[in-house]
């Protein structure tokens, strides 16, 4: 297998059935083995590993015209005809491990050889733990908007046999978090905000990114929307760091536990009612980041296995008896997904009521959602704060999806009490529902401590300056009164204000990592990346202060710090939600520059948030050299820790052994 590049990123995509990989048949759709794969590995803009297709040579005139009169655009190319070293080159192969045996094609005929983006021999190399060899797809380099450079996404296909909706998918995600940047699941649409939801609450402590996409009509259709659903998805994956569950679907990405399909018929399947997109798909790929989660606590990835049955879903109506409530809540029911009219009214029955208190009172846990498509729960009313006397606990505006499946993970877990678990169901966990926030400031100069541009100058002279004495920089003061009536001086609008303020502090927060400057560095992730002009138009700080990235080497201020040995800065970004799977445009994380230098403390650190060394470092070899030269060099301290940043001599290499 070739080693990783830079200017590359690996997505594992898990199909796992649905419409966008299904056949017509005389009963109807029907899903067939790696038709998906063959599929796209046959279309360039999703596989165009010599770089000869239009979309490849048509950044300029130029370089179209070169391509069009070499003879490269021949839509015909058959494999047969390429050498087997240029097809491994085509293909080099991934690694992937599962819970369940990768599925073998059952449609070859006898005697054909087997196409080349099929699995590679599959083998059980544990109780319940398979590791097959799968050959890779490369899309045409891209850019995207607010990226330097342009990226090709390097992807692999894990298909099951037989194809099914997802069942035990949760389980593969501890086996491949490593080894890939990102994960698409493809997935039917009726149950797709079901799993959405789910995954956003079993993948505990996500540093990665995660989106569940499928189609309307399936990709063997002429007219599609399985393409755009796919690329796009790939496109997200490959070029952001997303740290959740997400669903992407007609051009827009949403977060998973928001969601709920609207359409059976409709491209635009899927909505979020009460929450606002993560990602628009435009001309411009829009990343509303100030509504992306940050992970803060310094935990390590993991997953949850478990998700309670013993829960249900009872929809109020009209004349609902008691007798009926109390048949519904009986055991084995743990949870019970009350939904309500409005903003939390229900019938003022006794019995009913009386049924609702006694199921409380038995411990089982019982949260109310409004039936209406937009709103929440709330207690403005006096017939909603009837259920929480009986001890029902509001939900907020999750969806019916979000609030059945948060009441399974949590009844799942056997050390949370039936009162810890109404407790947590009323708390975000994971952005699924919202609670109030107090107002920013509309004036980023009106924010303590941070006097307007002259404050951000003030630090930036004092970091600029070298450590040898030179003459101090006085700013001169604003001038005001009658000076200012006298000169006419330039008065700045809020908006030239606030723009100025938040580029200086993307430059100010790598001077203060780089530093170990607390001050500072608190100073800057205290200004807001949400500061508004006087029209309330937002000022963005693309990835928000504690990720925004240096121009010129793509590293941000937790690599600048892990560089530097800034233990200090390393443990208050990471509080204040850094990514530590962040590569620069070498390729490296600050997991790898902190090994590189020597800084124990700050290894462990970012290995304790989840941190694991890229696949470039990996498969170029500069981990295991590096580990070999400590070796040889009898360095007992730096091969400490790089094995303690996950570093093993008996980890398989690009060849599986």
């Amino acid at each position: 297998m070739n080693p990783s590049r830079p200017d590359e990123a690996r997505v594992l995509v898990i199909y796992t059935g649905g419409t966008i990989g299904m056949l017509l048949s005389p009963n109807g759709y029907v899903p067939e083995p790696f038709f998906l794969t063959e599929t796209l590995r046959r279309q360039k803009r999703f596989h165009d590993p010599l770089e000869d297709s239009l979309f490849s040579n048509a950044t300029s005139v130029e370089g179209y015209r070169v391509w069009s009169s070499s003879g490269s655009s021949s839509p015909v190319t058959p494999e047969s005809l390429v050498s087997p070293n240029a097809l491994v080159t085509q293909h080099p192969t991934f690694v992937v491990r599962s819970s369940r045996p990768v599925g073998k094609s059952q449609t070859l005929p006898v005697g054909l050889s087997r196409p080349s983006t099929h699995m590679q021999g599959c083998e059980k190399i544990s109780d319940g733990v398979y590791q097959a060899r799968l050959p890779s797809l490369v899309t045409p380099r891209s850019t995207v908007s607010c990226k330097d450079g342009s990226k090709r996404i390097r992807y692999a296909i894990l298909e099951w046999d037989p194809l099914l909706d997802s069942s035990n998918i949760e389980m593969n995600g501890r086996f491949n978090y490593t080894a890939f940047d990102a994960f698409v699941i493809l997935h039917g649409t009726d149950t797709m905000s079901y799993t959405s939801s789910a995954l956003s609450f079993l993948l505990e402590d996500l540093g990665k990114t995660v989106i569940l996409t499928g189609a309307q009509i399936p990709l063997s259709q002429l007219r599609n929307d399985a393409v755009d659903n796919l690329l796009g998805a790939l496109s997200i994956a490959g070029n952001y760091i997303i740290p959740e569950c997400s669903l992407y679907f007609n051009h827009t990405l949403y977060r998973g536990n928001r969601v709920s399909k609207a359409s059976s018929f409709d491209l635009n399947a899927f909505h979020s009612p009460n929450f606002p997109p993560l990602v628009n798909v435009g001309i411009d790929i829009l990343v509303n980041w100030n509504n992306v989660l940050r992970q803060t606590r310094l935990r390590r990835f993991r997953v949850h296995k478990d998700m309670s049955p013993h829960v249900a879903t009872l929809r109020l109506f009209p004349g609902m008896t008691g007798a009926t409530a109390r048949a519904f809540l009986a055991p084995p029911a743990q949870g019970v997904v009350l939904e309500t009219f409005g903003s939390g009214n229900v019938p003022q029955r006794t019995d009913l009521l009386q049924a609702l208190q006694e199921a409380c009172d038995a411990g089982v846990v019982v949260v109310a959602i409004s039936q209406c498509y937009r709103g929440s729960v709330s207690s403005a009313y006096e017939t909603g704060r009837v259920l929480q006397r009986v001890g029902v606990v509001p939900g907020g505006d999750m969806t019916p999806e979000c609030a059945l499946t948060k009441l399974s993970y949590l009844l799942s877990k056997p050390e949370l009490s039936a009162s810890q678990v109404r407790e947590l169901i009323s708390a975000p966990l994971r952005g699924e529902l919202t609670q109030q926030t107090l107002s920013l400031p509309s004036n980023p100069a009106d924010l303590q401590n941070l006097h307007g541009i002259q404050g951000l100058l003030v630090h930036f002279v004092r970091l600029m300056s070298p450590s040898s004495q030179m003459p101090l920089i006085t700013l001169t003061p604003d001038v005001e009164g009658v000076a200012q009536d006298t000169t006419a001086s330039w008065s700045k609008t809020a908006a030239e204000t606030a723009f100025t303020e938040a580029a200086l502090l993307r430059s100010l927060v790598h001077l203060a990592a780089a530093r170990n400057d607390l001050e500072c560095l608190e100073l800057c992730l205290d200004a807001s990346a949400d500061w508004k002009t006087e029209d309330s138009t937002p000022i963005v700080v693309p990835g928000g202060t504690v990720n925004c990235l240096e121009p010129g080497s793509n590293r941000s201020p937790l690599h600048v710090a892990a560089l530097n040995g800034g233990t200090g800065c390393v443990s208050r970004l990471l509080e204040a939600g850094a990514l530590v799977h962040l590569r620069d445009n070498l390729g490296h994380t600050a997991l790898y520059y902190a090994a590189r230098q020597g800084y124990a403390d700050i290894v462990n650190l970012l290995v304790s948030a989840g941190a694991n060394l890229g696949s470039l470092e990996y498969d170029a070899g500069y981990a295991s050299l590096a580990l070999k030269n400590a070796i040889d060099a009898g360095n007992y301290k730096s091969v400490s820790i790089w094995r303690n940043a996950g570093v093993n001599v008996e980890r398989p290499g690009a060849d599986g052994k």
